[in-house]
């Protein structure tokens, strides 16, 4: 039996229409899908912050007073009167002297500098030439000369205070003084635990005789020199 196909029922007729409507759909829900946003509400609670109305002072308001208006400005004349300046004007004249041929001009080097000595203290462990000791003007070393004849000097002219030996006071006094310019001693100062220890240690350095002053290239400054003295009792 011969199979025959009805020309009203086929398949294929639509099928491209479909196939483009089908296409949109898909195309369609694909774009929603990408697109899509979810919104979420919160999820967390706000908190206000409160102060205690013990806390907030009350300020009372203050009404500011309008600044005064500004000064009226001046009323000017009706008539202007001119005033003739009659008054000569006086040039001031710069008397320059003229140069004369026969005036001598000094050479500078024909100008004698008066150096005026400076009074400066150099510490004697830095000055050029010590001050000398009398009887070390002989030494080489006068410097150590200088030390062994200040200690010469304090053993033989010390004297422990009767009062402080009877109590049992005994320390170390500190004494700074200065070698003058001219050689003599001066500005004694005193350092010490008791008052009649410094003054016993102050006699002995004004004891000192009289040196030759120390000199920085070769003019005589003033030494400063410090020294201790130790009052100890013997057991």
């Amino acid at each position: 039996m011969e199979l025959k196909k009805n020309p009203k029922k086929d398949l294929k007729r639509n099928s491209g229409m479909y196939f483009v409507a089908g296409l949109a759909m898909v195309l369609s829900l694909a774009y929603v899908a990408l697109e899509w946003k979810t919104f979420y509400g919160d999820t967390y609670e706000r908190t206000a912050m409160t102060v205690d109305d013990e806390l907030i002072e009350e300020v009372d308001l203050v009404q500011l007073a309008p600044p005064p208006p500004p000064p009226p400005p001046p009323v000017a004349p009706d008539v202007i009167e001119v005033v003739e300046d009659d008054e000569p004007i006086v040039e001031s004249v710069i008397d320059v002297p003229e140069p004369n041929q026969d005036t001598e001009v000094i050479e500078v080097e024909d100008v004698d500098f008066i150096e005026e000595p400076v009074d400066v203290a150099v510490p004697f462990s830095v000055i050029e030439d010590v001050p000398v000791f009398p009887g070390c003007e002989s030494e080489t070393d006068k410097r150590a000369c200088f030390n062994s004849m200040i200690q010469k000097h304090i053993g033989k002219t010390f004297r422990y205070p009767e009062l402080e030996q009877e109590m049992g006071i005994q320390g170390k006094v500190s004494v700074m003084f200065e070698i003058q310019k001219d050689g003599s001693i001066g500005n004694i100062r005193m350092r010490g635990p008791n008052k009649n220890l410094e003054k016993e240690a102050a006699r002995i350095i004004s004891k000192l005789p009289k040196m030759t002053p120390g000199k920085q290239r070769g003019n005589p400054v003033r030494v400063p020199f410090a020294i201790p003295i130790t009052f100890k009792l013997s057991n």
